[in-house]
């Protein structure tokens, strides 16, 4: 059975069937069915969702960090710091999908008892797209806020600067409004996710010619500098060369993806992306600040949600730089783009693809195997 193809090339893989596959590789690389499971599903929701860079690409990547210890399989997060509405919580290393989900319950029964909650999440595995969890709050009718760093990932240049010193430190928020679906602001400090230069690299949708500075300090879209010698192989190292992202916005994304470092990183305990004098790179890990508010304590009625609406349609009022277009909000596009691919399938660049077949293939998966879990009803 052959896999149906877009314009560009690219394989168009069912929904469910990634979800099936991906569940079976993380099963047999270590983890219990539950997370498998989770990490499946959020996996494929960010490709879903448009968001490639934080999804089934990443796969191979994970099934070797499991196989070097860089992330532990079932893992729950360890409270070491409580005072009621704030909660410092250690992920251990496992994988983020799991600990995202169990910090976030956790800061939204904290808000819900105080009104307010703050958790601060050290050491988890790749927490994958970070607006899963400004969602997950927003299912509960509370508005968050998610500032993440990535410790022992120095992939960023700061701006002035060619030097590798930063992570790409997202940031993700989540605004709930009644009756309609939540807004939901997602977004690297960098021109572009490292995962994006991965895609990128792998045949998928090219970069923009500012994202990547190379060693010699030029511009470019091409992510190999990034890389380096290991740009060829099934899993490439982000650093591995003498390139850099660069940081949206000049300045200002320079001076946000700071922030996030002192946040997630430096307040959190989980520790900055890197640190002076160090001579051997630290261990990678994300940590997570996040502001939980419920909106019962800040309004008792609907009064939030209908100056919410107002707003968005005073915004999409606007008339649109191109005929035709439309102003959108946050979170919009990635519904838009849901849609389509639940219908049509997720668009994977076949080198991209061909990596996930060997890392199923390398944990005795037969090409029957894949087909089969991939076409499974």
């Amino acid at each position: 059975m052959s896999y149906a193809q877009d314009d560009q090339g690219n394989y168009l893989i069912p929904v469910p069937g990634m979800i099936h596959l991906a569940r079976e590789i993380f099963s047999r690389a270590g983890c219990d069915d539950a997370e498998a499971a989770t990490i499946a599903t959020r996996l494929t929701g960010a490709n879903q969702r448009g968001h490639d860079s934080h999804g089934v690409i990443r796969i191979p990547r994970y099934v070797v960090w499991i196989d070097e210890g860089r992330q532990v399989p079932n893992q729950t997060v360890d409270i070491i710091q409580d005072s009621g509405s704030i909660v410092i919580l250690d992920g251990k290393f496992g994988f983020g999908q799991s600990l995202g989900e169990q910090a976030v319950d956790i800061g939204i029964a904290r808000a819900k008892e105080h009104g307010v909650a703050i958790t601060g999440l050290r050491h988890a595995g790749h927490l994958g797209r970070i607006g899963d969890w400004s969602e997950r709050a927003a299912a509960e009718n509370i508005v968050s806020i998610h500032m993440v760093n990535v410790r022992g990932s120095l992939i960023v240049a700061p701006f002035g600067g060619i030097s590798k010193r930063m992570s790409t430190s997202p940031i993700s928020a989540g605004i709930p409004v009644t009756g309609q679906e939540p807004i939901i602001l997602d977004m690297a400090t960098s021109t572009v996710a490292e995962g994006k230069a991965l895609v990128a690299l792998k045949g998928g949708k090219p970069l923009p010619g500012d994202a990547i500075i190379d060693g010699d300090g030029q511009l470019t879209a091409d992510p190999v500098p990034l890389y380096g010698e290991s740009a060829t192989s099934i899993n490439p190292v982000a650093g591995g060369g003498e390139g850099a992202l660069t940081t949206f916005g000049a300045h200002k994304g320079s001076g946000l993806n700071f922030l996030m470092e002192m946040m997630a990183g430096a307040l959190t305990g989980s520790g900055c992306a890197g640190g002076v004098g160090e001579t051997e790179k630290r261990r990678f890990c994300n940590g997570m600040f996040s502001i939980f508010l419920d909106l019962k304590v800040f309004h008792s009625d609907d009064g939030f949600a209908e100056e919410v609406k107002s707003y968005v349609a005073f915004l999409k009022e606007a008339v649109p730089a191109t005929p035709g277009g439309s102003v959108l909000v946050p979170g919009e596009k990635e519904r838009m783009v849901k849609a389509e691919r639940d219908a049509k399938g997720l668009p994977i660049a076949p080198d991209a693809w061909n990596d996930i077949c060997t890392t199923a293939r390398n944990l005795a998966l037969s090409d029957n195997d894949i087909q089969n879990l991939v076409f499974k009803n």
